[in-house]
Order: C-alpha cells, then structure tokens, then sequence
C-alpha cells in the first residue's frame, strides 16, 4: 500500500523560512517523479515543485530562487525547502507522485504579514 506522510507546516511570518518533508511507503520512491502541490483557500490545487528520480527539477515562476525541492532516495523522503515566505504562499501544501496518481493528506502553511 503506498502512503505520502507530509509533516513541517506551520506559521512563519513574512521573509521567515519552513521545510516540508514528505515521507514515502510503499516501494515506488524511485520509480516515482514527486512534486509538492498547494491549495490556497478559494483556489484549486496548483503544482509548485516538481523534482525526477534523477534530481531533476523545476518550479513554478512565483517560487523559483526562494523554494527548492530535493529528494533522499536512501530514506525515500522528498523535501521543500521554502525561504522568503510570503503572505500569499499561505496554503495547504501537497505531495504527490507525478503523475498524481498517490496523494499524501496535506500540511498547513501559514505567512503572516
């Protein structure tokens, strides 16, 4: 049974920085892409990271230079790693196999102004 357990969420205020971490069961890590989604309240769930299972990576334009995914293959867990945080990065964050077919339950992020 595959299972995506996401933990670091929480409150930060603005410019402060958070790591998400998403661990991973199952044995499908390293035939998987991964990729963090967000949901803001009112607005449908939207890719922000996504990373292969060769390293490669890319992001949606409103968090590139400030977040950066990676992933441990040894301990099948996928992280991002979020700076500069903004009031407008607030939302529940996602991680997902790519494709979406595995979804882990979620993880609150919120920025203060």
């Amino acid at each position: 049974q595959v299972r995506l357990v996401e933990s670091g969420g929480g409150l930060v205020q603005s410019g402060g920085s958070l790591r998400l971490s998403c661990a991973v069961s199952g044995s499908i890590f390293s035939i998987f892409a991964m990729a963090w989604y967000r949901q803001a309240p009112g607005k449908q769930r939207a890719l922000v990271a996504r990373i292969t299972s060769s390293g490669s990576t890319n992001y949606v334009d409103s968090v590139k230079g400030r977040f950066t995914i990676s992933r441990d293959n040894a301990n099948d867990t996928v992280y991002l790693q979020m700076n500069s945080l903004k009031p407008e990065d607030t939302a529940v964050y996602y991680c997902a196999t790519e494709p979406p077919l595995h979804w882990g339950q979620g993880t609150q992020v919120t920025v203060s102004s």
